[in-house]
C-alpha cells in the first residue's frame, strides 16, 4: 500500500512537472469559457484573466455553452491610463444573420477623461439601440461587476448590481423580443479609432501599449442550451428553457416572479443613473431617428 501511494504520488509530481514544461496554463475560467482568437493574446496570472491588445492583434474569449435565458456577470478592471481608442466588450449573442445581441462595450479614453459605457441590443440582426453613459467610479482602479439579466419578462444591464438599462418586454404592442435563440457568452478588446474616442478624433497612442482587461471571476447562471438540439430540437429546448422553474441545471431562479420587473428601489437606481450619467440615448436622436423607434415610445 505505501509503495502503491508513493507511485501515485510521482505520477501526480511528474504530471505537473510535464504541465508546468509545455507551458498548459490550468485556470478557473477554463470550465466556462475558452480563447476564441489571438491566444497569445490571453494571459492567465494566478487567478486573473486578461486580454492584450497592440499593435498586432487584441483577443477574445467565448463560452463553451450556450444559454435560454439566466443572468450574467463579469469581475472586470479596464484599461489604465491612456486607453483612447480601444474598446473592451462584454456580451452575449446568438449565431446568424438575424442573431440577438447583448452588449457591453467600454469605451477608451484620454488619461483623466471618463470612460464611457455603451449598452446596445440586436434583435433579429436588427442593432442601432445604443445608449452610453458614465461612470460613478473610476473602473480602471479597481474590479467591478457587469451583469446581463435577461429572461421571458425583461433584459436588464446592471453595473455592481444597479440598472442602468432596461428591455422589456412588448410583443404586445408587436415590437420583437429575443426569446428563442440560444446565446453565447464573449469579451474581446480591440483596436476601434475609428469611432470609440471622440468620434475618432482621438487615435490609439500604440506607445502606451500593451492594453490590458483584466477579469478577476466570471459567473454564468443559465439554461444551458443542448449542444446536440437541432432545428427539431431546439423547439424542445426553447420549451425546458422557457417553461420550467426547475432543469437540469437546478432552479431557474432568473425567471421567477421577483425577476419579471425592477423592484422600487431598483426602478429608484435607475432612474438615479439615468438622470445623472447618460449622455446619449438613441430614443433622443431625431438626427438619426426622425420617427422614434416604436419601443421608445410604449
Amino acid at each position: 500500500m505505501e509503495v502503491r501511494n508513493a507511485c501515485a504520488c510521482w505520477l501526480v509530481l511528474l504530471f505537473w512537472v510535464a504541465v508546468a514544461a509545455t507551458g498548459v496554463r490550468c485556470s478557473k475560467f477554463d470550465d466556462l469559457v475558452q480563447p476564441s482568437w489571438a491566444t497569445d493574446h490571453i494571459i492567465y496570472e494566478g487567478e486573473l484573466l486578461k486580454l492584450k491588445l497592440d499593435n498586432s492583434s487584441g483577443a477574445g474569449f467565448a463560452s463553451k455553452s450556450k444559454y435560454l435565458y439566466g443572468k450574467v456577470t463579469a469581475e472586470l478592471k479596464l484599461v489604465e491610463g491612456d486607453s483612447a481608442g480601444t474598446v473592451t466588450a462584454f456580451y452575449m449573442s446568438s449565431d446568424g444573420v438575424t442573431h440577438n445581441e447583448f452588449d457591453f462595450e467600454f469605451l477608451g479614453n484620454r488619461t483623466g477623461e471618463p470612460y464611457l459605457v455603451q449598452t446596445n441590443l440586436y434583435i433579429n440582426g436588427l442593432g442601432n439601440r445604443e445608449q452610453r453613459m458614465d461612470l460613478w467610479f473610476d473602473p480602471t482602479a479597481d474590479f467591478h461587476a457587469y451583469s446581463i439579466l435577461w429572461n421571458p419578462r425583461q433584459v436588464v444591464f446592471l453595473v455592481d448590481d444597479t440598472p442602468v438599462r432596461v428591455f422589456s418586454n412588448k410583443e404586445k404592442h408587436g415590437i420583437a423580443f429575443p426569446r428563442d435563440q440560444p446565446m453565447g457568452v464573449y469579451s474581446s478588446i480591440w483596436n476601434a479609432d475609428d469611432w470609440a474616442t471622440e468620434g475618432g478624433r482621438v487615435k490609439t497612442d500604440w506607445s502606451h501599449a500593451p492594453f490590458l482587461a483584466t477579469f478577476r471571476s466570471l459567473r454564468i447562471d443559465g439554461c444551458e442550451w443542448a449542444p446536440s438540439a437541432d432545428a427539431a430540437g431546439g423547439a424542445a429546448e426553447v420549451q425546458r428553457c422557457s417553461a420550467s422553474e426547475w432543469g437540469k441545471e437546478g432552479r431557474y431562479w432568473w425567471k421567477e416572479k421577483e425577476m419579471e420587473a425592477l423592484s422600487l428601489h431598483q426602478s429608484h437606481q435607475l432612474i438615479w443613473a439615468r438622470a445623472n450619467h447618460m449622455v446619449y440615448d438613441y430614443c433622443n436622436d431625431p438626427g438619426r431617428f426622425p420617427t422614434q423607434p416604436p419601443e421608445c415610445g410604449k
